[in-house]
């Protein structure tokens, strides 16, 4: 069962977030002038200002830094899913890069502060791109 409604609306790809969305893999921007890797994906470098990016890869590995649970639907959609967890996973390769995103395979009563986490991905189709949804798991 996918963790949002088939109809729920999807990110829309464009220059700046393209890898993020469609990589199947944790892809964030590395500054082509300072180094820094950055997460979100923004127009300018959050250090320098510099404004050419490149991708870099970085493994799946991370740990719930911060999560909460959602017992209400914030939207009639999601009311089969509750309750469900939403996390802020620190990475394993970039400790100072968090990402939130959705723990499946798990009860949303078992997820804590601390715990091993894996990225996996759920696909959707968007347009021309297949956009690829992180989630994660458990390790």
């Amino acid at each position: 069962m996918p963790v949002l409604p088939e109809d729920w609306t999807l990110p829309q790809p464009n220059d700046i977030t393209r890898d993020w969305f469609t990589s199947g893999s944790i892809a964030v921007q590395t500054c082509g002038s300072c180094g820094l890797r950055q997460h979100p994906p923004e127009e300018i470098c959050s250090r320098c200002g510099a404004m050419e990016f490149t991708s870099t890869t970085l493994g799946p590995g991370g740990t719930v830094y911060s999560y909460t649970v959602a017992h209400y639907p914030v939207n009639r959609a999601l009311a089969d899913a509750v309750p469900y967890a939403v996390v802020l996973v620190e990475l394993d390769d970039d400790p100072e890069i968090r990402v939130v995103g959705n723990v499946v395979g798990v009860d949303a009563a078992e997820v804590h502060i601390g715990m091993a986490v894996t990225a996996t991905w759920e696909t959707r189709q968007v347009g021309e791109d297949e956009i690829a949804l992180l989630l994660w798991e458990p390790t």
